[in-house]
C-alpha cells in the first residue's frame, strides 16, 4: 500500500504521541523532500524526530509542475502541493492530509484521502486504540486541531462512541 503524507498530519500525530499508529496501519509512509524540510526545522523535537523513523521514506517528484501549479493557482502551501503531486505520481492508495483546501484539490484529482480523524477511526477498528474520543480531545487540546461540533459528533458516531 502506498501512503503519502503532508506535514501537518504527521506533526499533529507526533504532538499527541500517536505517531506510532501510522506504521501499525500502513508500514511505510512516503513524504516529499519539502515535507521533510518542514519537519526538520520544527521547533519541537517530537516533530523533528519524525525524520528518524524507519517507516518514513523521502521521495522526490519526477515532475514538480503539478505541485507548482497547485501553489500558484490554488494557494496551497509547498507541503500540501508536493504531497498531492507525489500521490498523483505514485498512484498512491491514500494521501494523509487534513487541510480543507488541500483535501478538495486532491479529491478533484481522484486521490483517495484520509485525515487524522479517519486514522483514529481505522486505529480503533484495528484495536490499536480503545477509544477515539480521548485521542480526538487530545488533538484539540494539545495540537490545536480544529474540529467542528458536527464533525466531532460524526466521528464519535462512526467510532460507535456516541
Amino acid at each position: 500500500m502506498i501512503v503519502v503524507s503532508d506535514t501537518s498530519s504527521l506533526c499533529n500525530l507526533a504532538l499527541i504521541n500517536h505517531l506510532s499508529l501510522l506504521p501499525q496501519l500502513y508500514q511505510l509512509v512516503i513524504i516529499p523532500p519539502v515535507v521533510a524540510d518542514e519537519l526538520a526545522v520544527a521547533p519541537d523535537s517530537r516533530i523533528t524526530n519524525i525524520l528518524s523513523q524507519q517507516w518514513i521514506q523521502i521521495q522526490s517528484l519526477n515532475d514538480s509542475s503539478l505541485a507548482e501549479q497547485l501553489q500558484r493557482t490554488q494557494g496551497l502551501d509547498p507541503g500540501e502541493s508536493y504531497a498531492i503531486g507525489l500521490a498523483v505520481e505514485l498512484k498512491a492508495d491514500s494521501l494523509l492530509i487534513d487541510e480543507r483546501l488541500g483535501r478538495r484539490e486532491a479529491k478533484k484529482l481522484g486521490i483517495p484521502i484520509i485525515g487524522i480523524l479517519g486514522i483514529l477511526i481505522r486505529a480503533k477498528h484495528s484495536q490499536l486504540i480503545g477509544e477515539v474520543k480521548p485521542v480526538m480531545n487530545s488533538l484539540i487540546r494539545d495540537a490545536n486541531f480544529r474540529v467542528s461540533s458536527p464533525l466531532y459528533q460524526e466521528i464519535l458516531a462512526l467510532a460507535k462512541e456516541e
